[in-house]
C-alpha cells in the first residue's frame, strides 16, 4: 500500500503533529506500508487561494502545471490520510483551498451529464484525523455532524472515494483529554492497518 499524509497545522509543536508523528510510527511498523509520503500544506507554502481570471480558467485547473506534483501524489497513493484540526466547525482553510484546487473536474471527476459525475479516484481510502478544542460530541450535537458530512458526501464521494474513516477527538486542550490514549489509539489503527 502507498499512503499520502496531507498534515495541515501551522505549528510542528501541536497535538495535530504528535499525531502525526503516531501515524508514522505505526505505519513504519507495518508490512501492508509499502511506501509513504508526507505533504506539509503549511511547511510547503502552499497557496490556499483559488483564483480564475483571462489567464487561469476553472475548466483547466485539472492541467495546471502549478498541481502537477501534488495531482500526481493523489494519483500515486492508495490511501490518503488527512491531520488536521477543527477551527470554527470546519477544516482550516489551507486545507479547503488544497481541496479546492486539487479536486478539479478532468482529474478527480468527470461530468458526464447526469446528476451526478463520474468520480475519477475510485479504489482510493481515506482516513480523516482531527482534534478540536470543543467536546468530542460537539459536532454532533450542535452542528449535526456537518463537518464529516461535507468532507464524506460532498467531496470523497463526489470522487469515487467510499471507505472514508473518522477520528474526531475532542477536548483536546483539556489537561484530562486522555491525549496520550487517543495517540495510542493512532499509532495501533496505523500497525495494523491493512488497505
Amino acid at each position: 500500500m502507498k499512503m499520502l499524509v496531507i498534515y495541515t497545522h501551522p505549528n510542528h509543536k501541536s497535538l495535530c503533529y504528535e499525531f502525526l508523528q503516531r501515524v508514522m510510527k505505526g505505519s513504519s511498523e507495518n508490512a501492508a506500508i509499502k511506501e509513504i509520503q508526507i505533504l506539509d500544506l503549511y511547511e510547503e507554502g502552499f497557496d490556499p487561494c483559488l483564483v480564475f481570471n483571462e489567464k487561469k480558467r476553472r475548466r483547466d485547473m485539472h492541467s495546471d502545471p502549478n498541481f502537477e506534483k501534488y495531482r500526481n501524489q493523489i494519483s500515486w497513493a492508495d490511501k490518503i490520510v488527512f491531520i488536521y484540526p477543527i477551527w470554527w466547525g470546519r477544516p482550516p482553510a489551507m486545507l479547503l483551498g488544497y481541496i479546492d484546487q486539487l479536486f478539479a473536474s478532468d482529474f478527480a471527476y468527470k461530468d458526464k451529464g447526469g446528476i451526478l459525475p463520474e468520480g475519477l479516484l475510485k479504489g482510493k481510502s481515506v482516513v480523516c484525523i482531527s482534534t478540536m478544542k470543543g467536546p468530542a460530541n460537539y459536532p454532533l450535537f450542535f452542528l449535526n455532524n456537518a463537518h464529516k458530512n461535507l468532507i464524506k458526501k460532498a467531496v470523497f464521494r463526489f470522487v469515487g472515494i467510499k471507505r472514508v474513516k473518522f477520528f474526531e477527538f475532542g477536548n483536546m486542550e483539556n489537561p484530562k483529554g486522555n491525549q496520550a490514549k487517543k495517540l495510542e489509539k493512532i499509532y495501533q489503527y496505523f500497525k495494523q492497518l491493512d488497505m
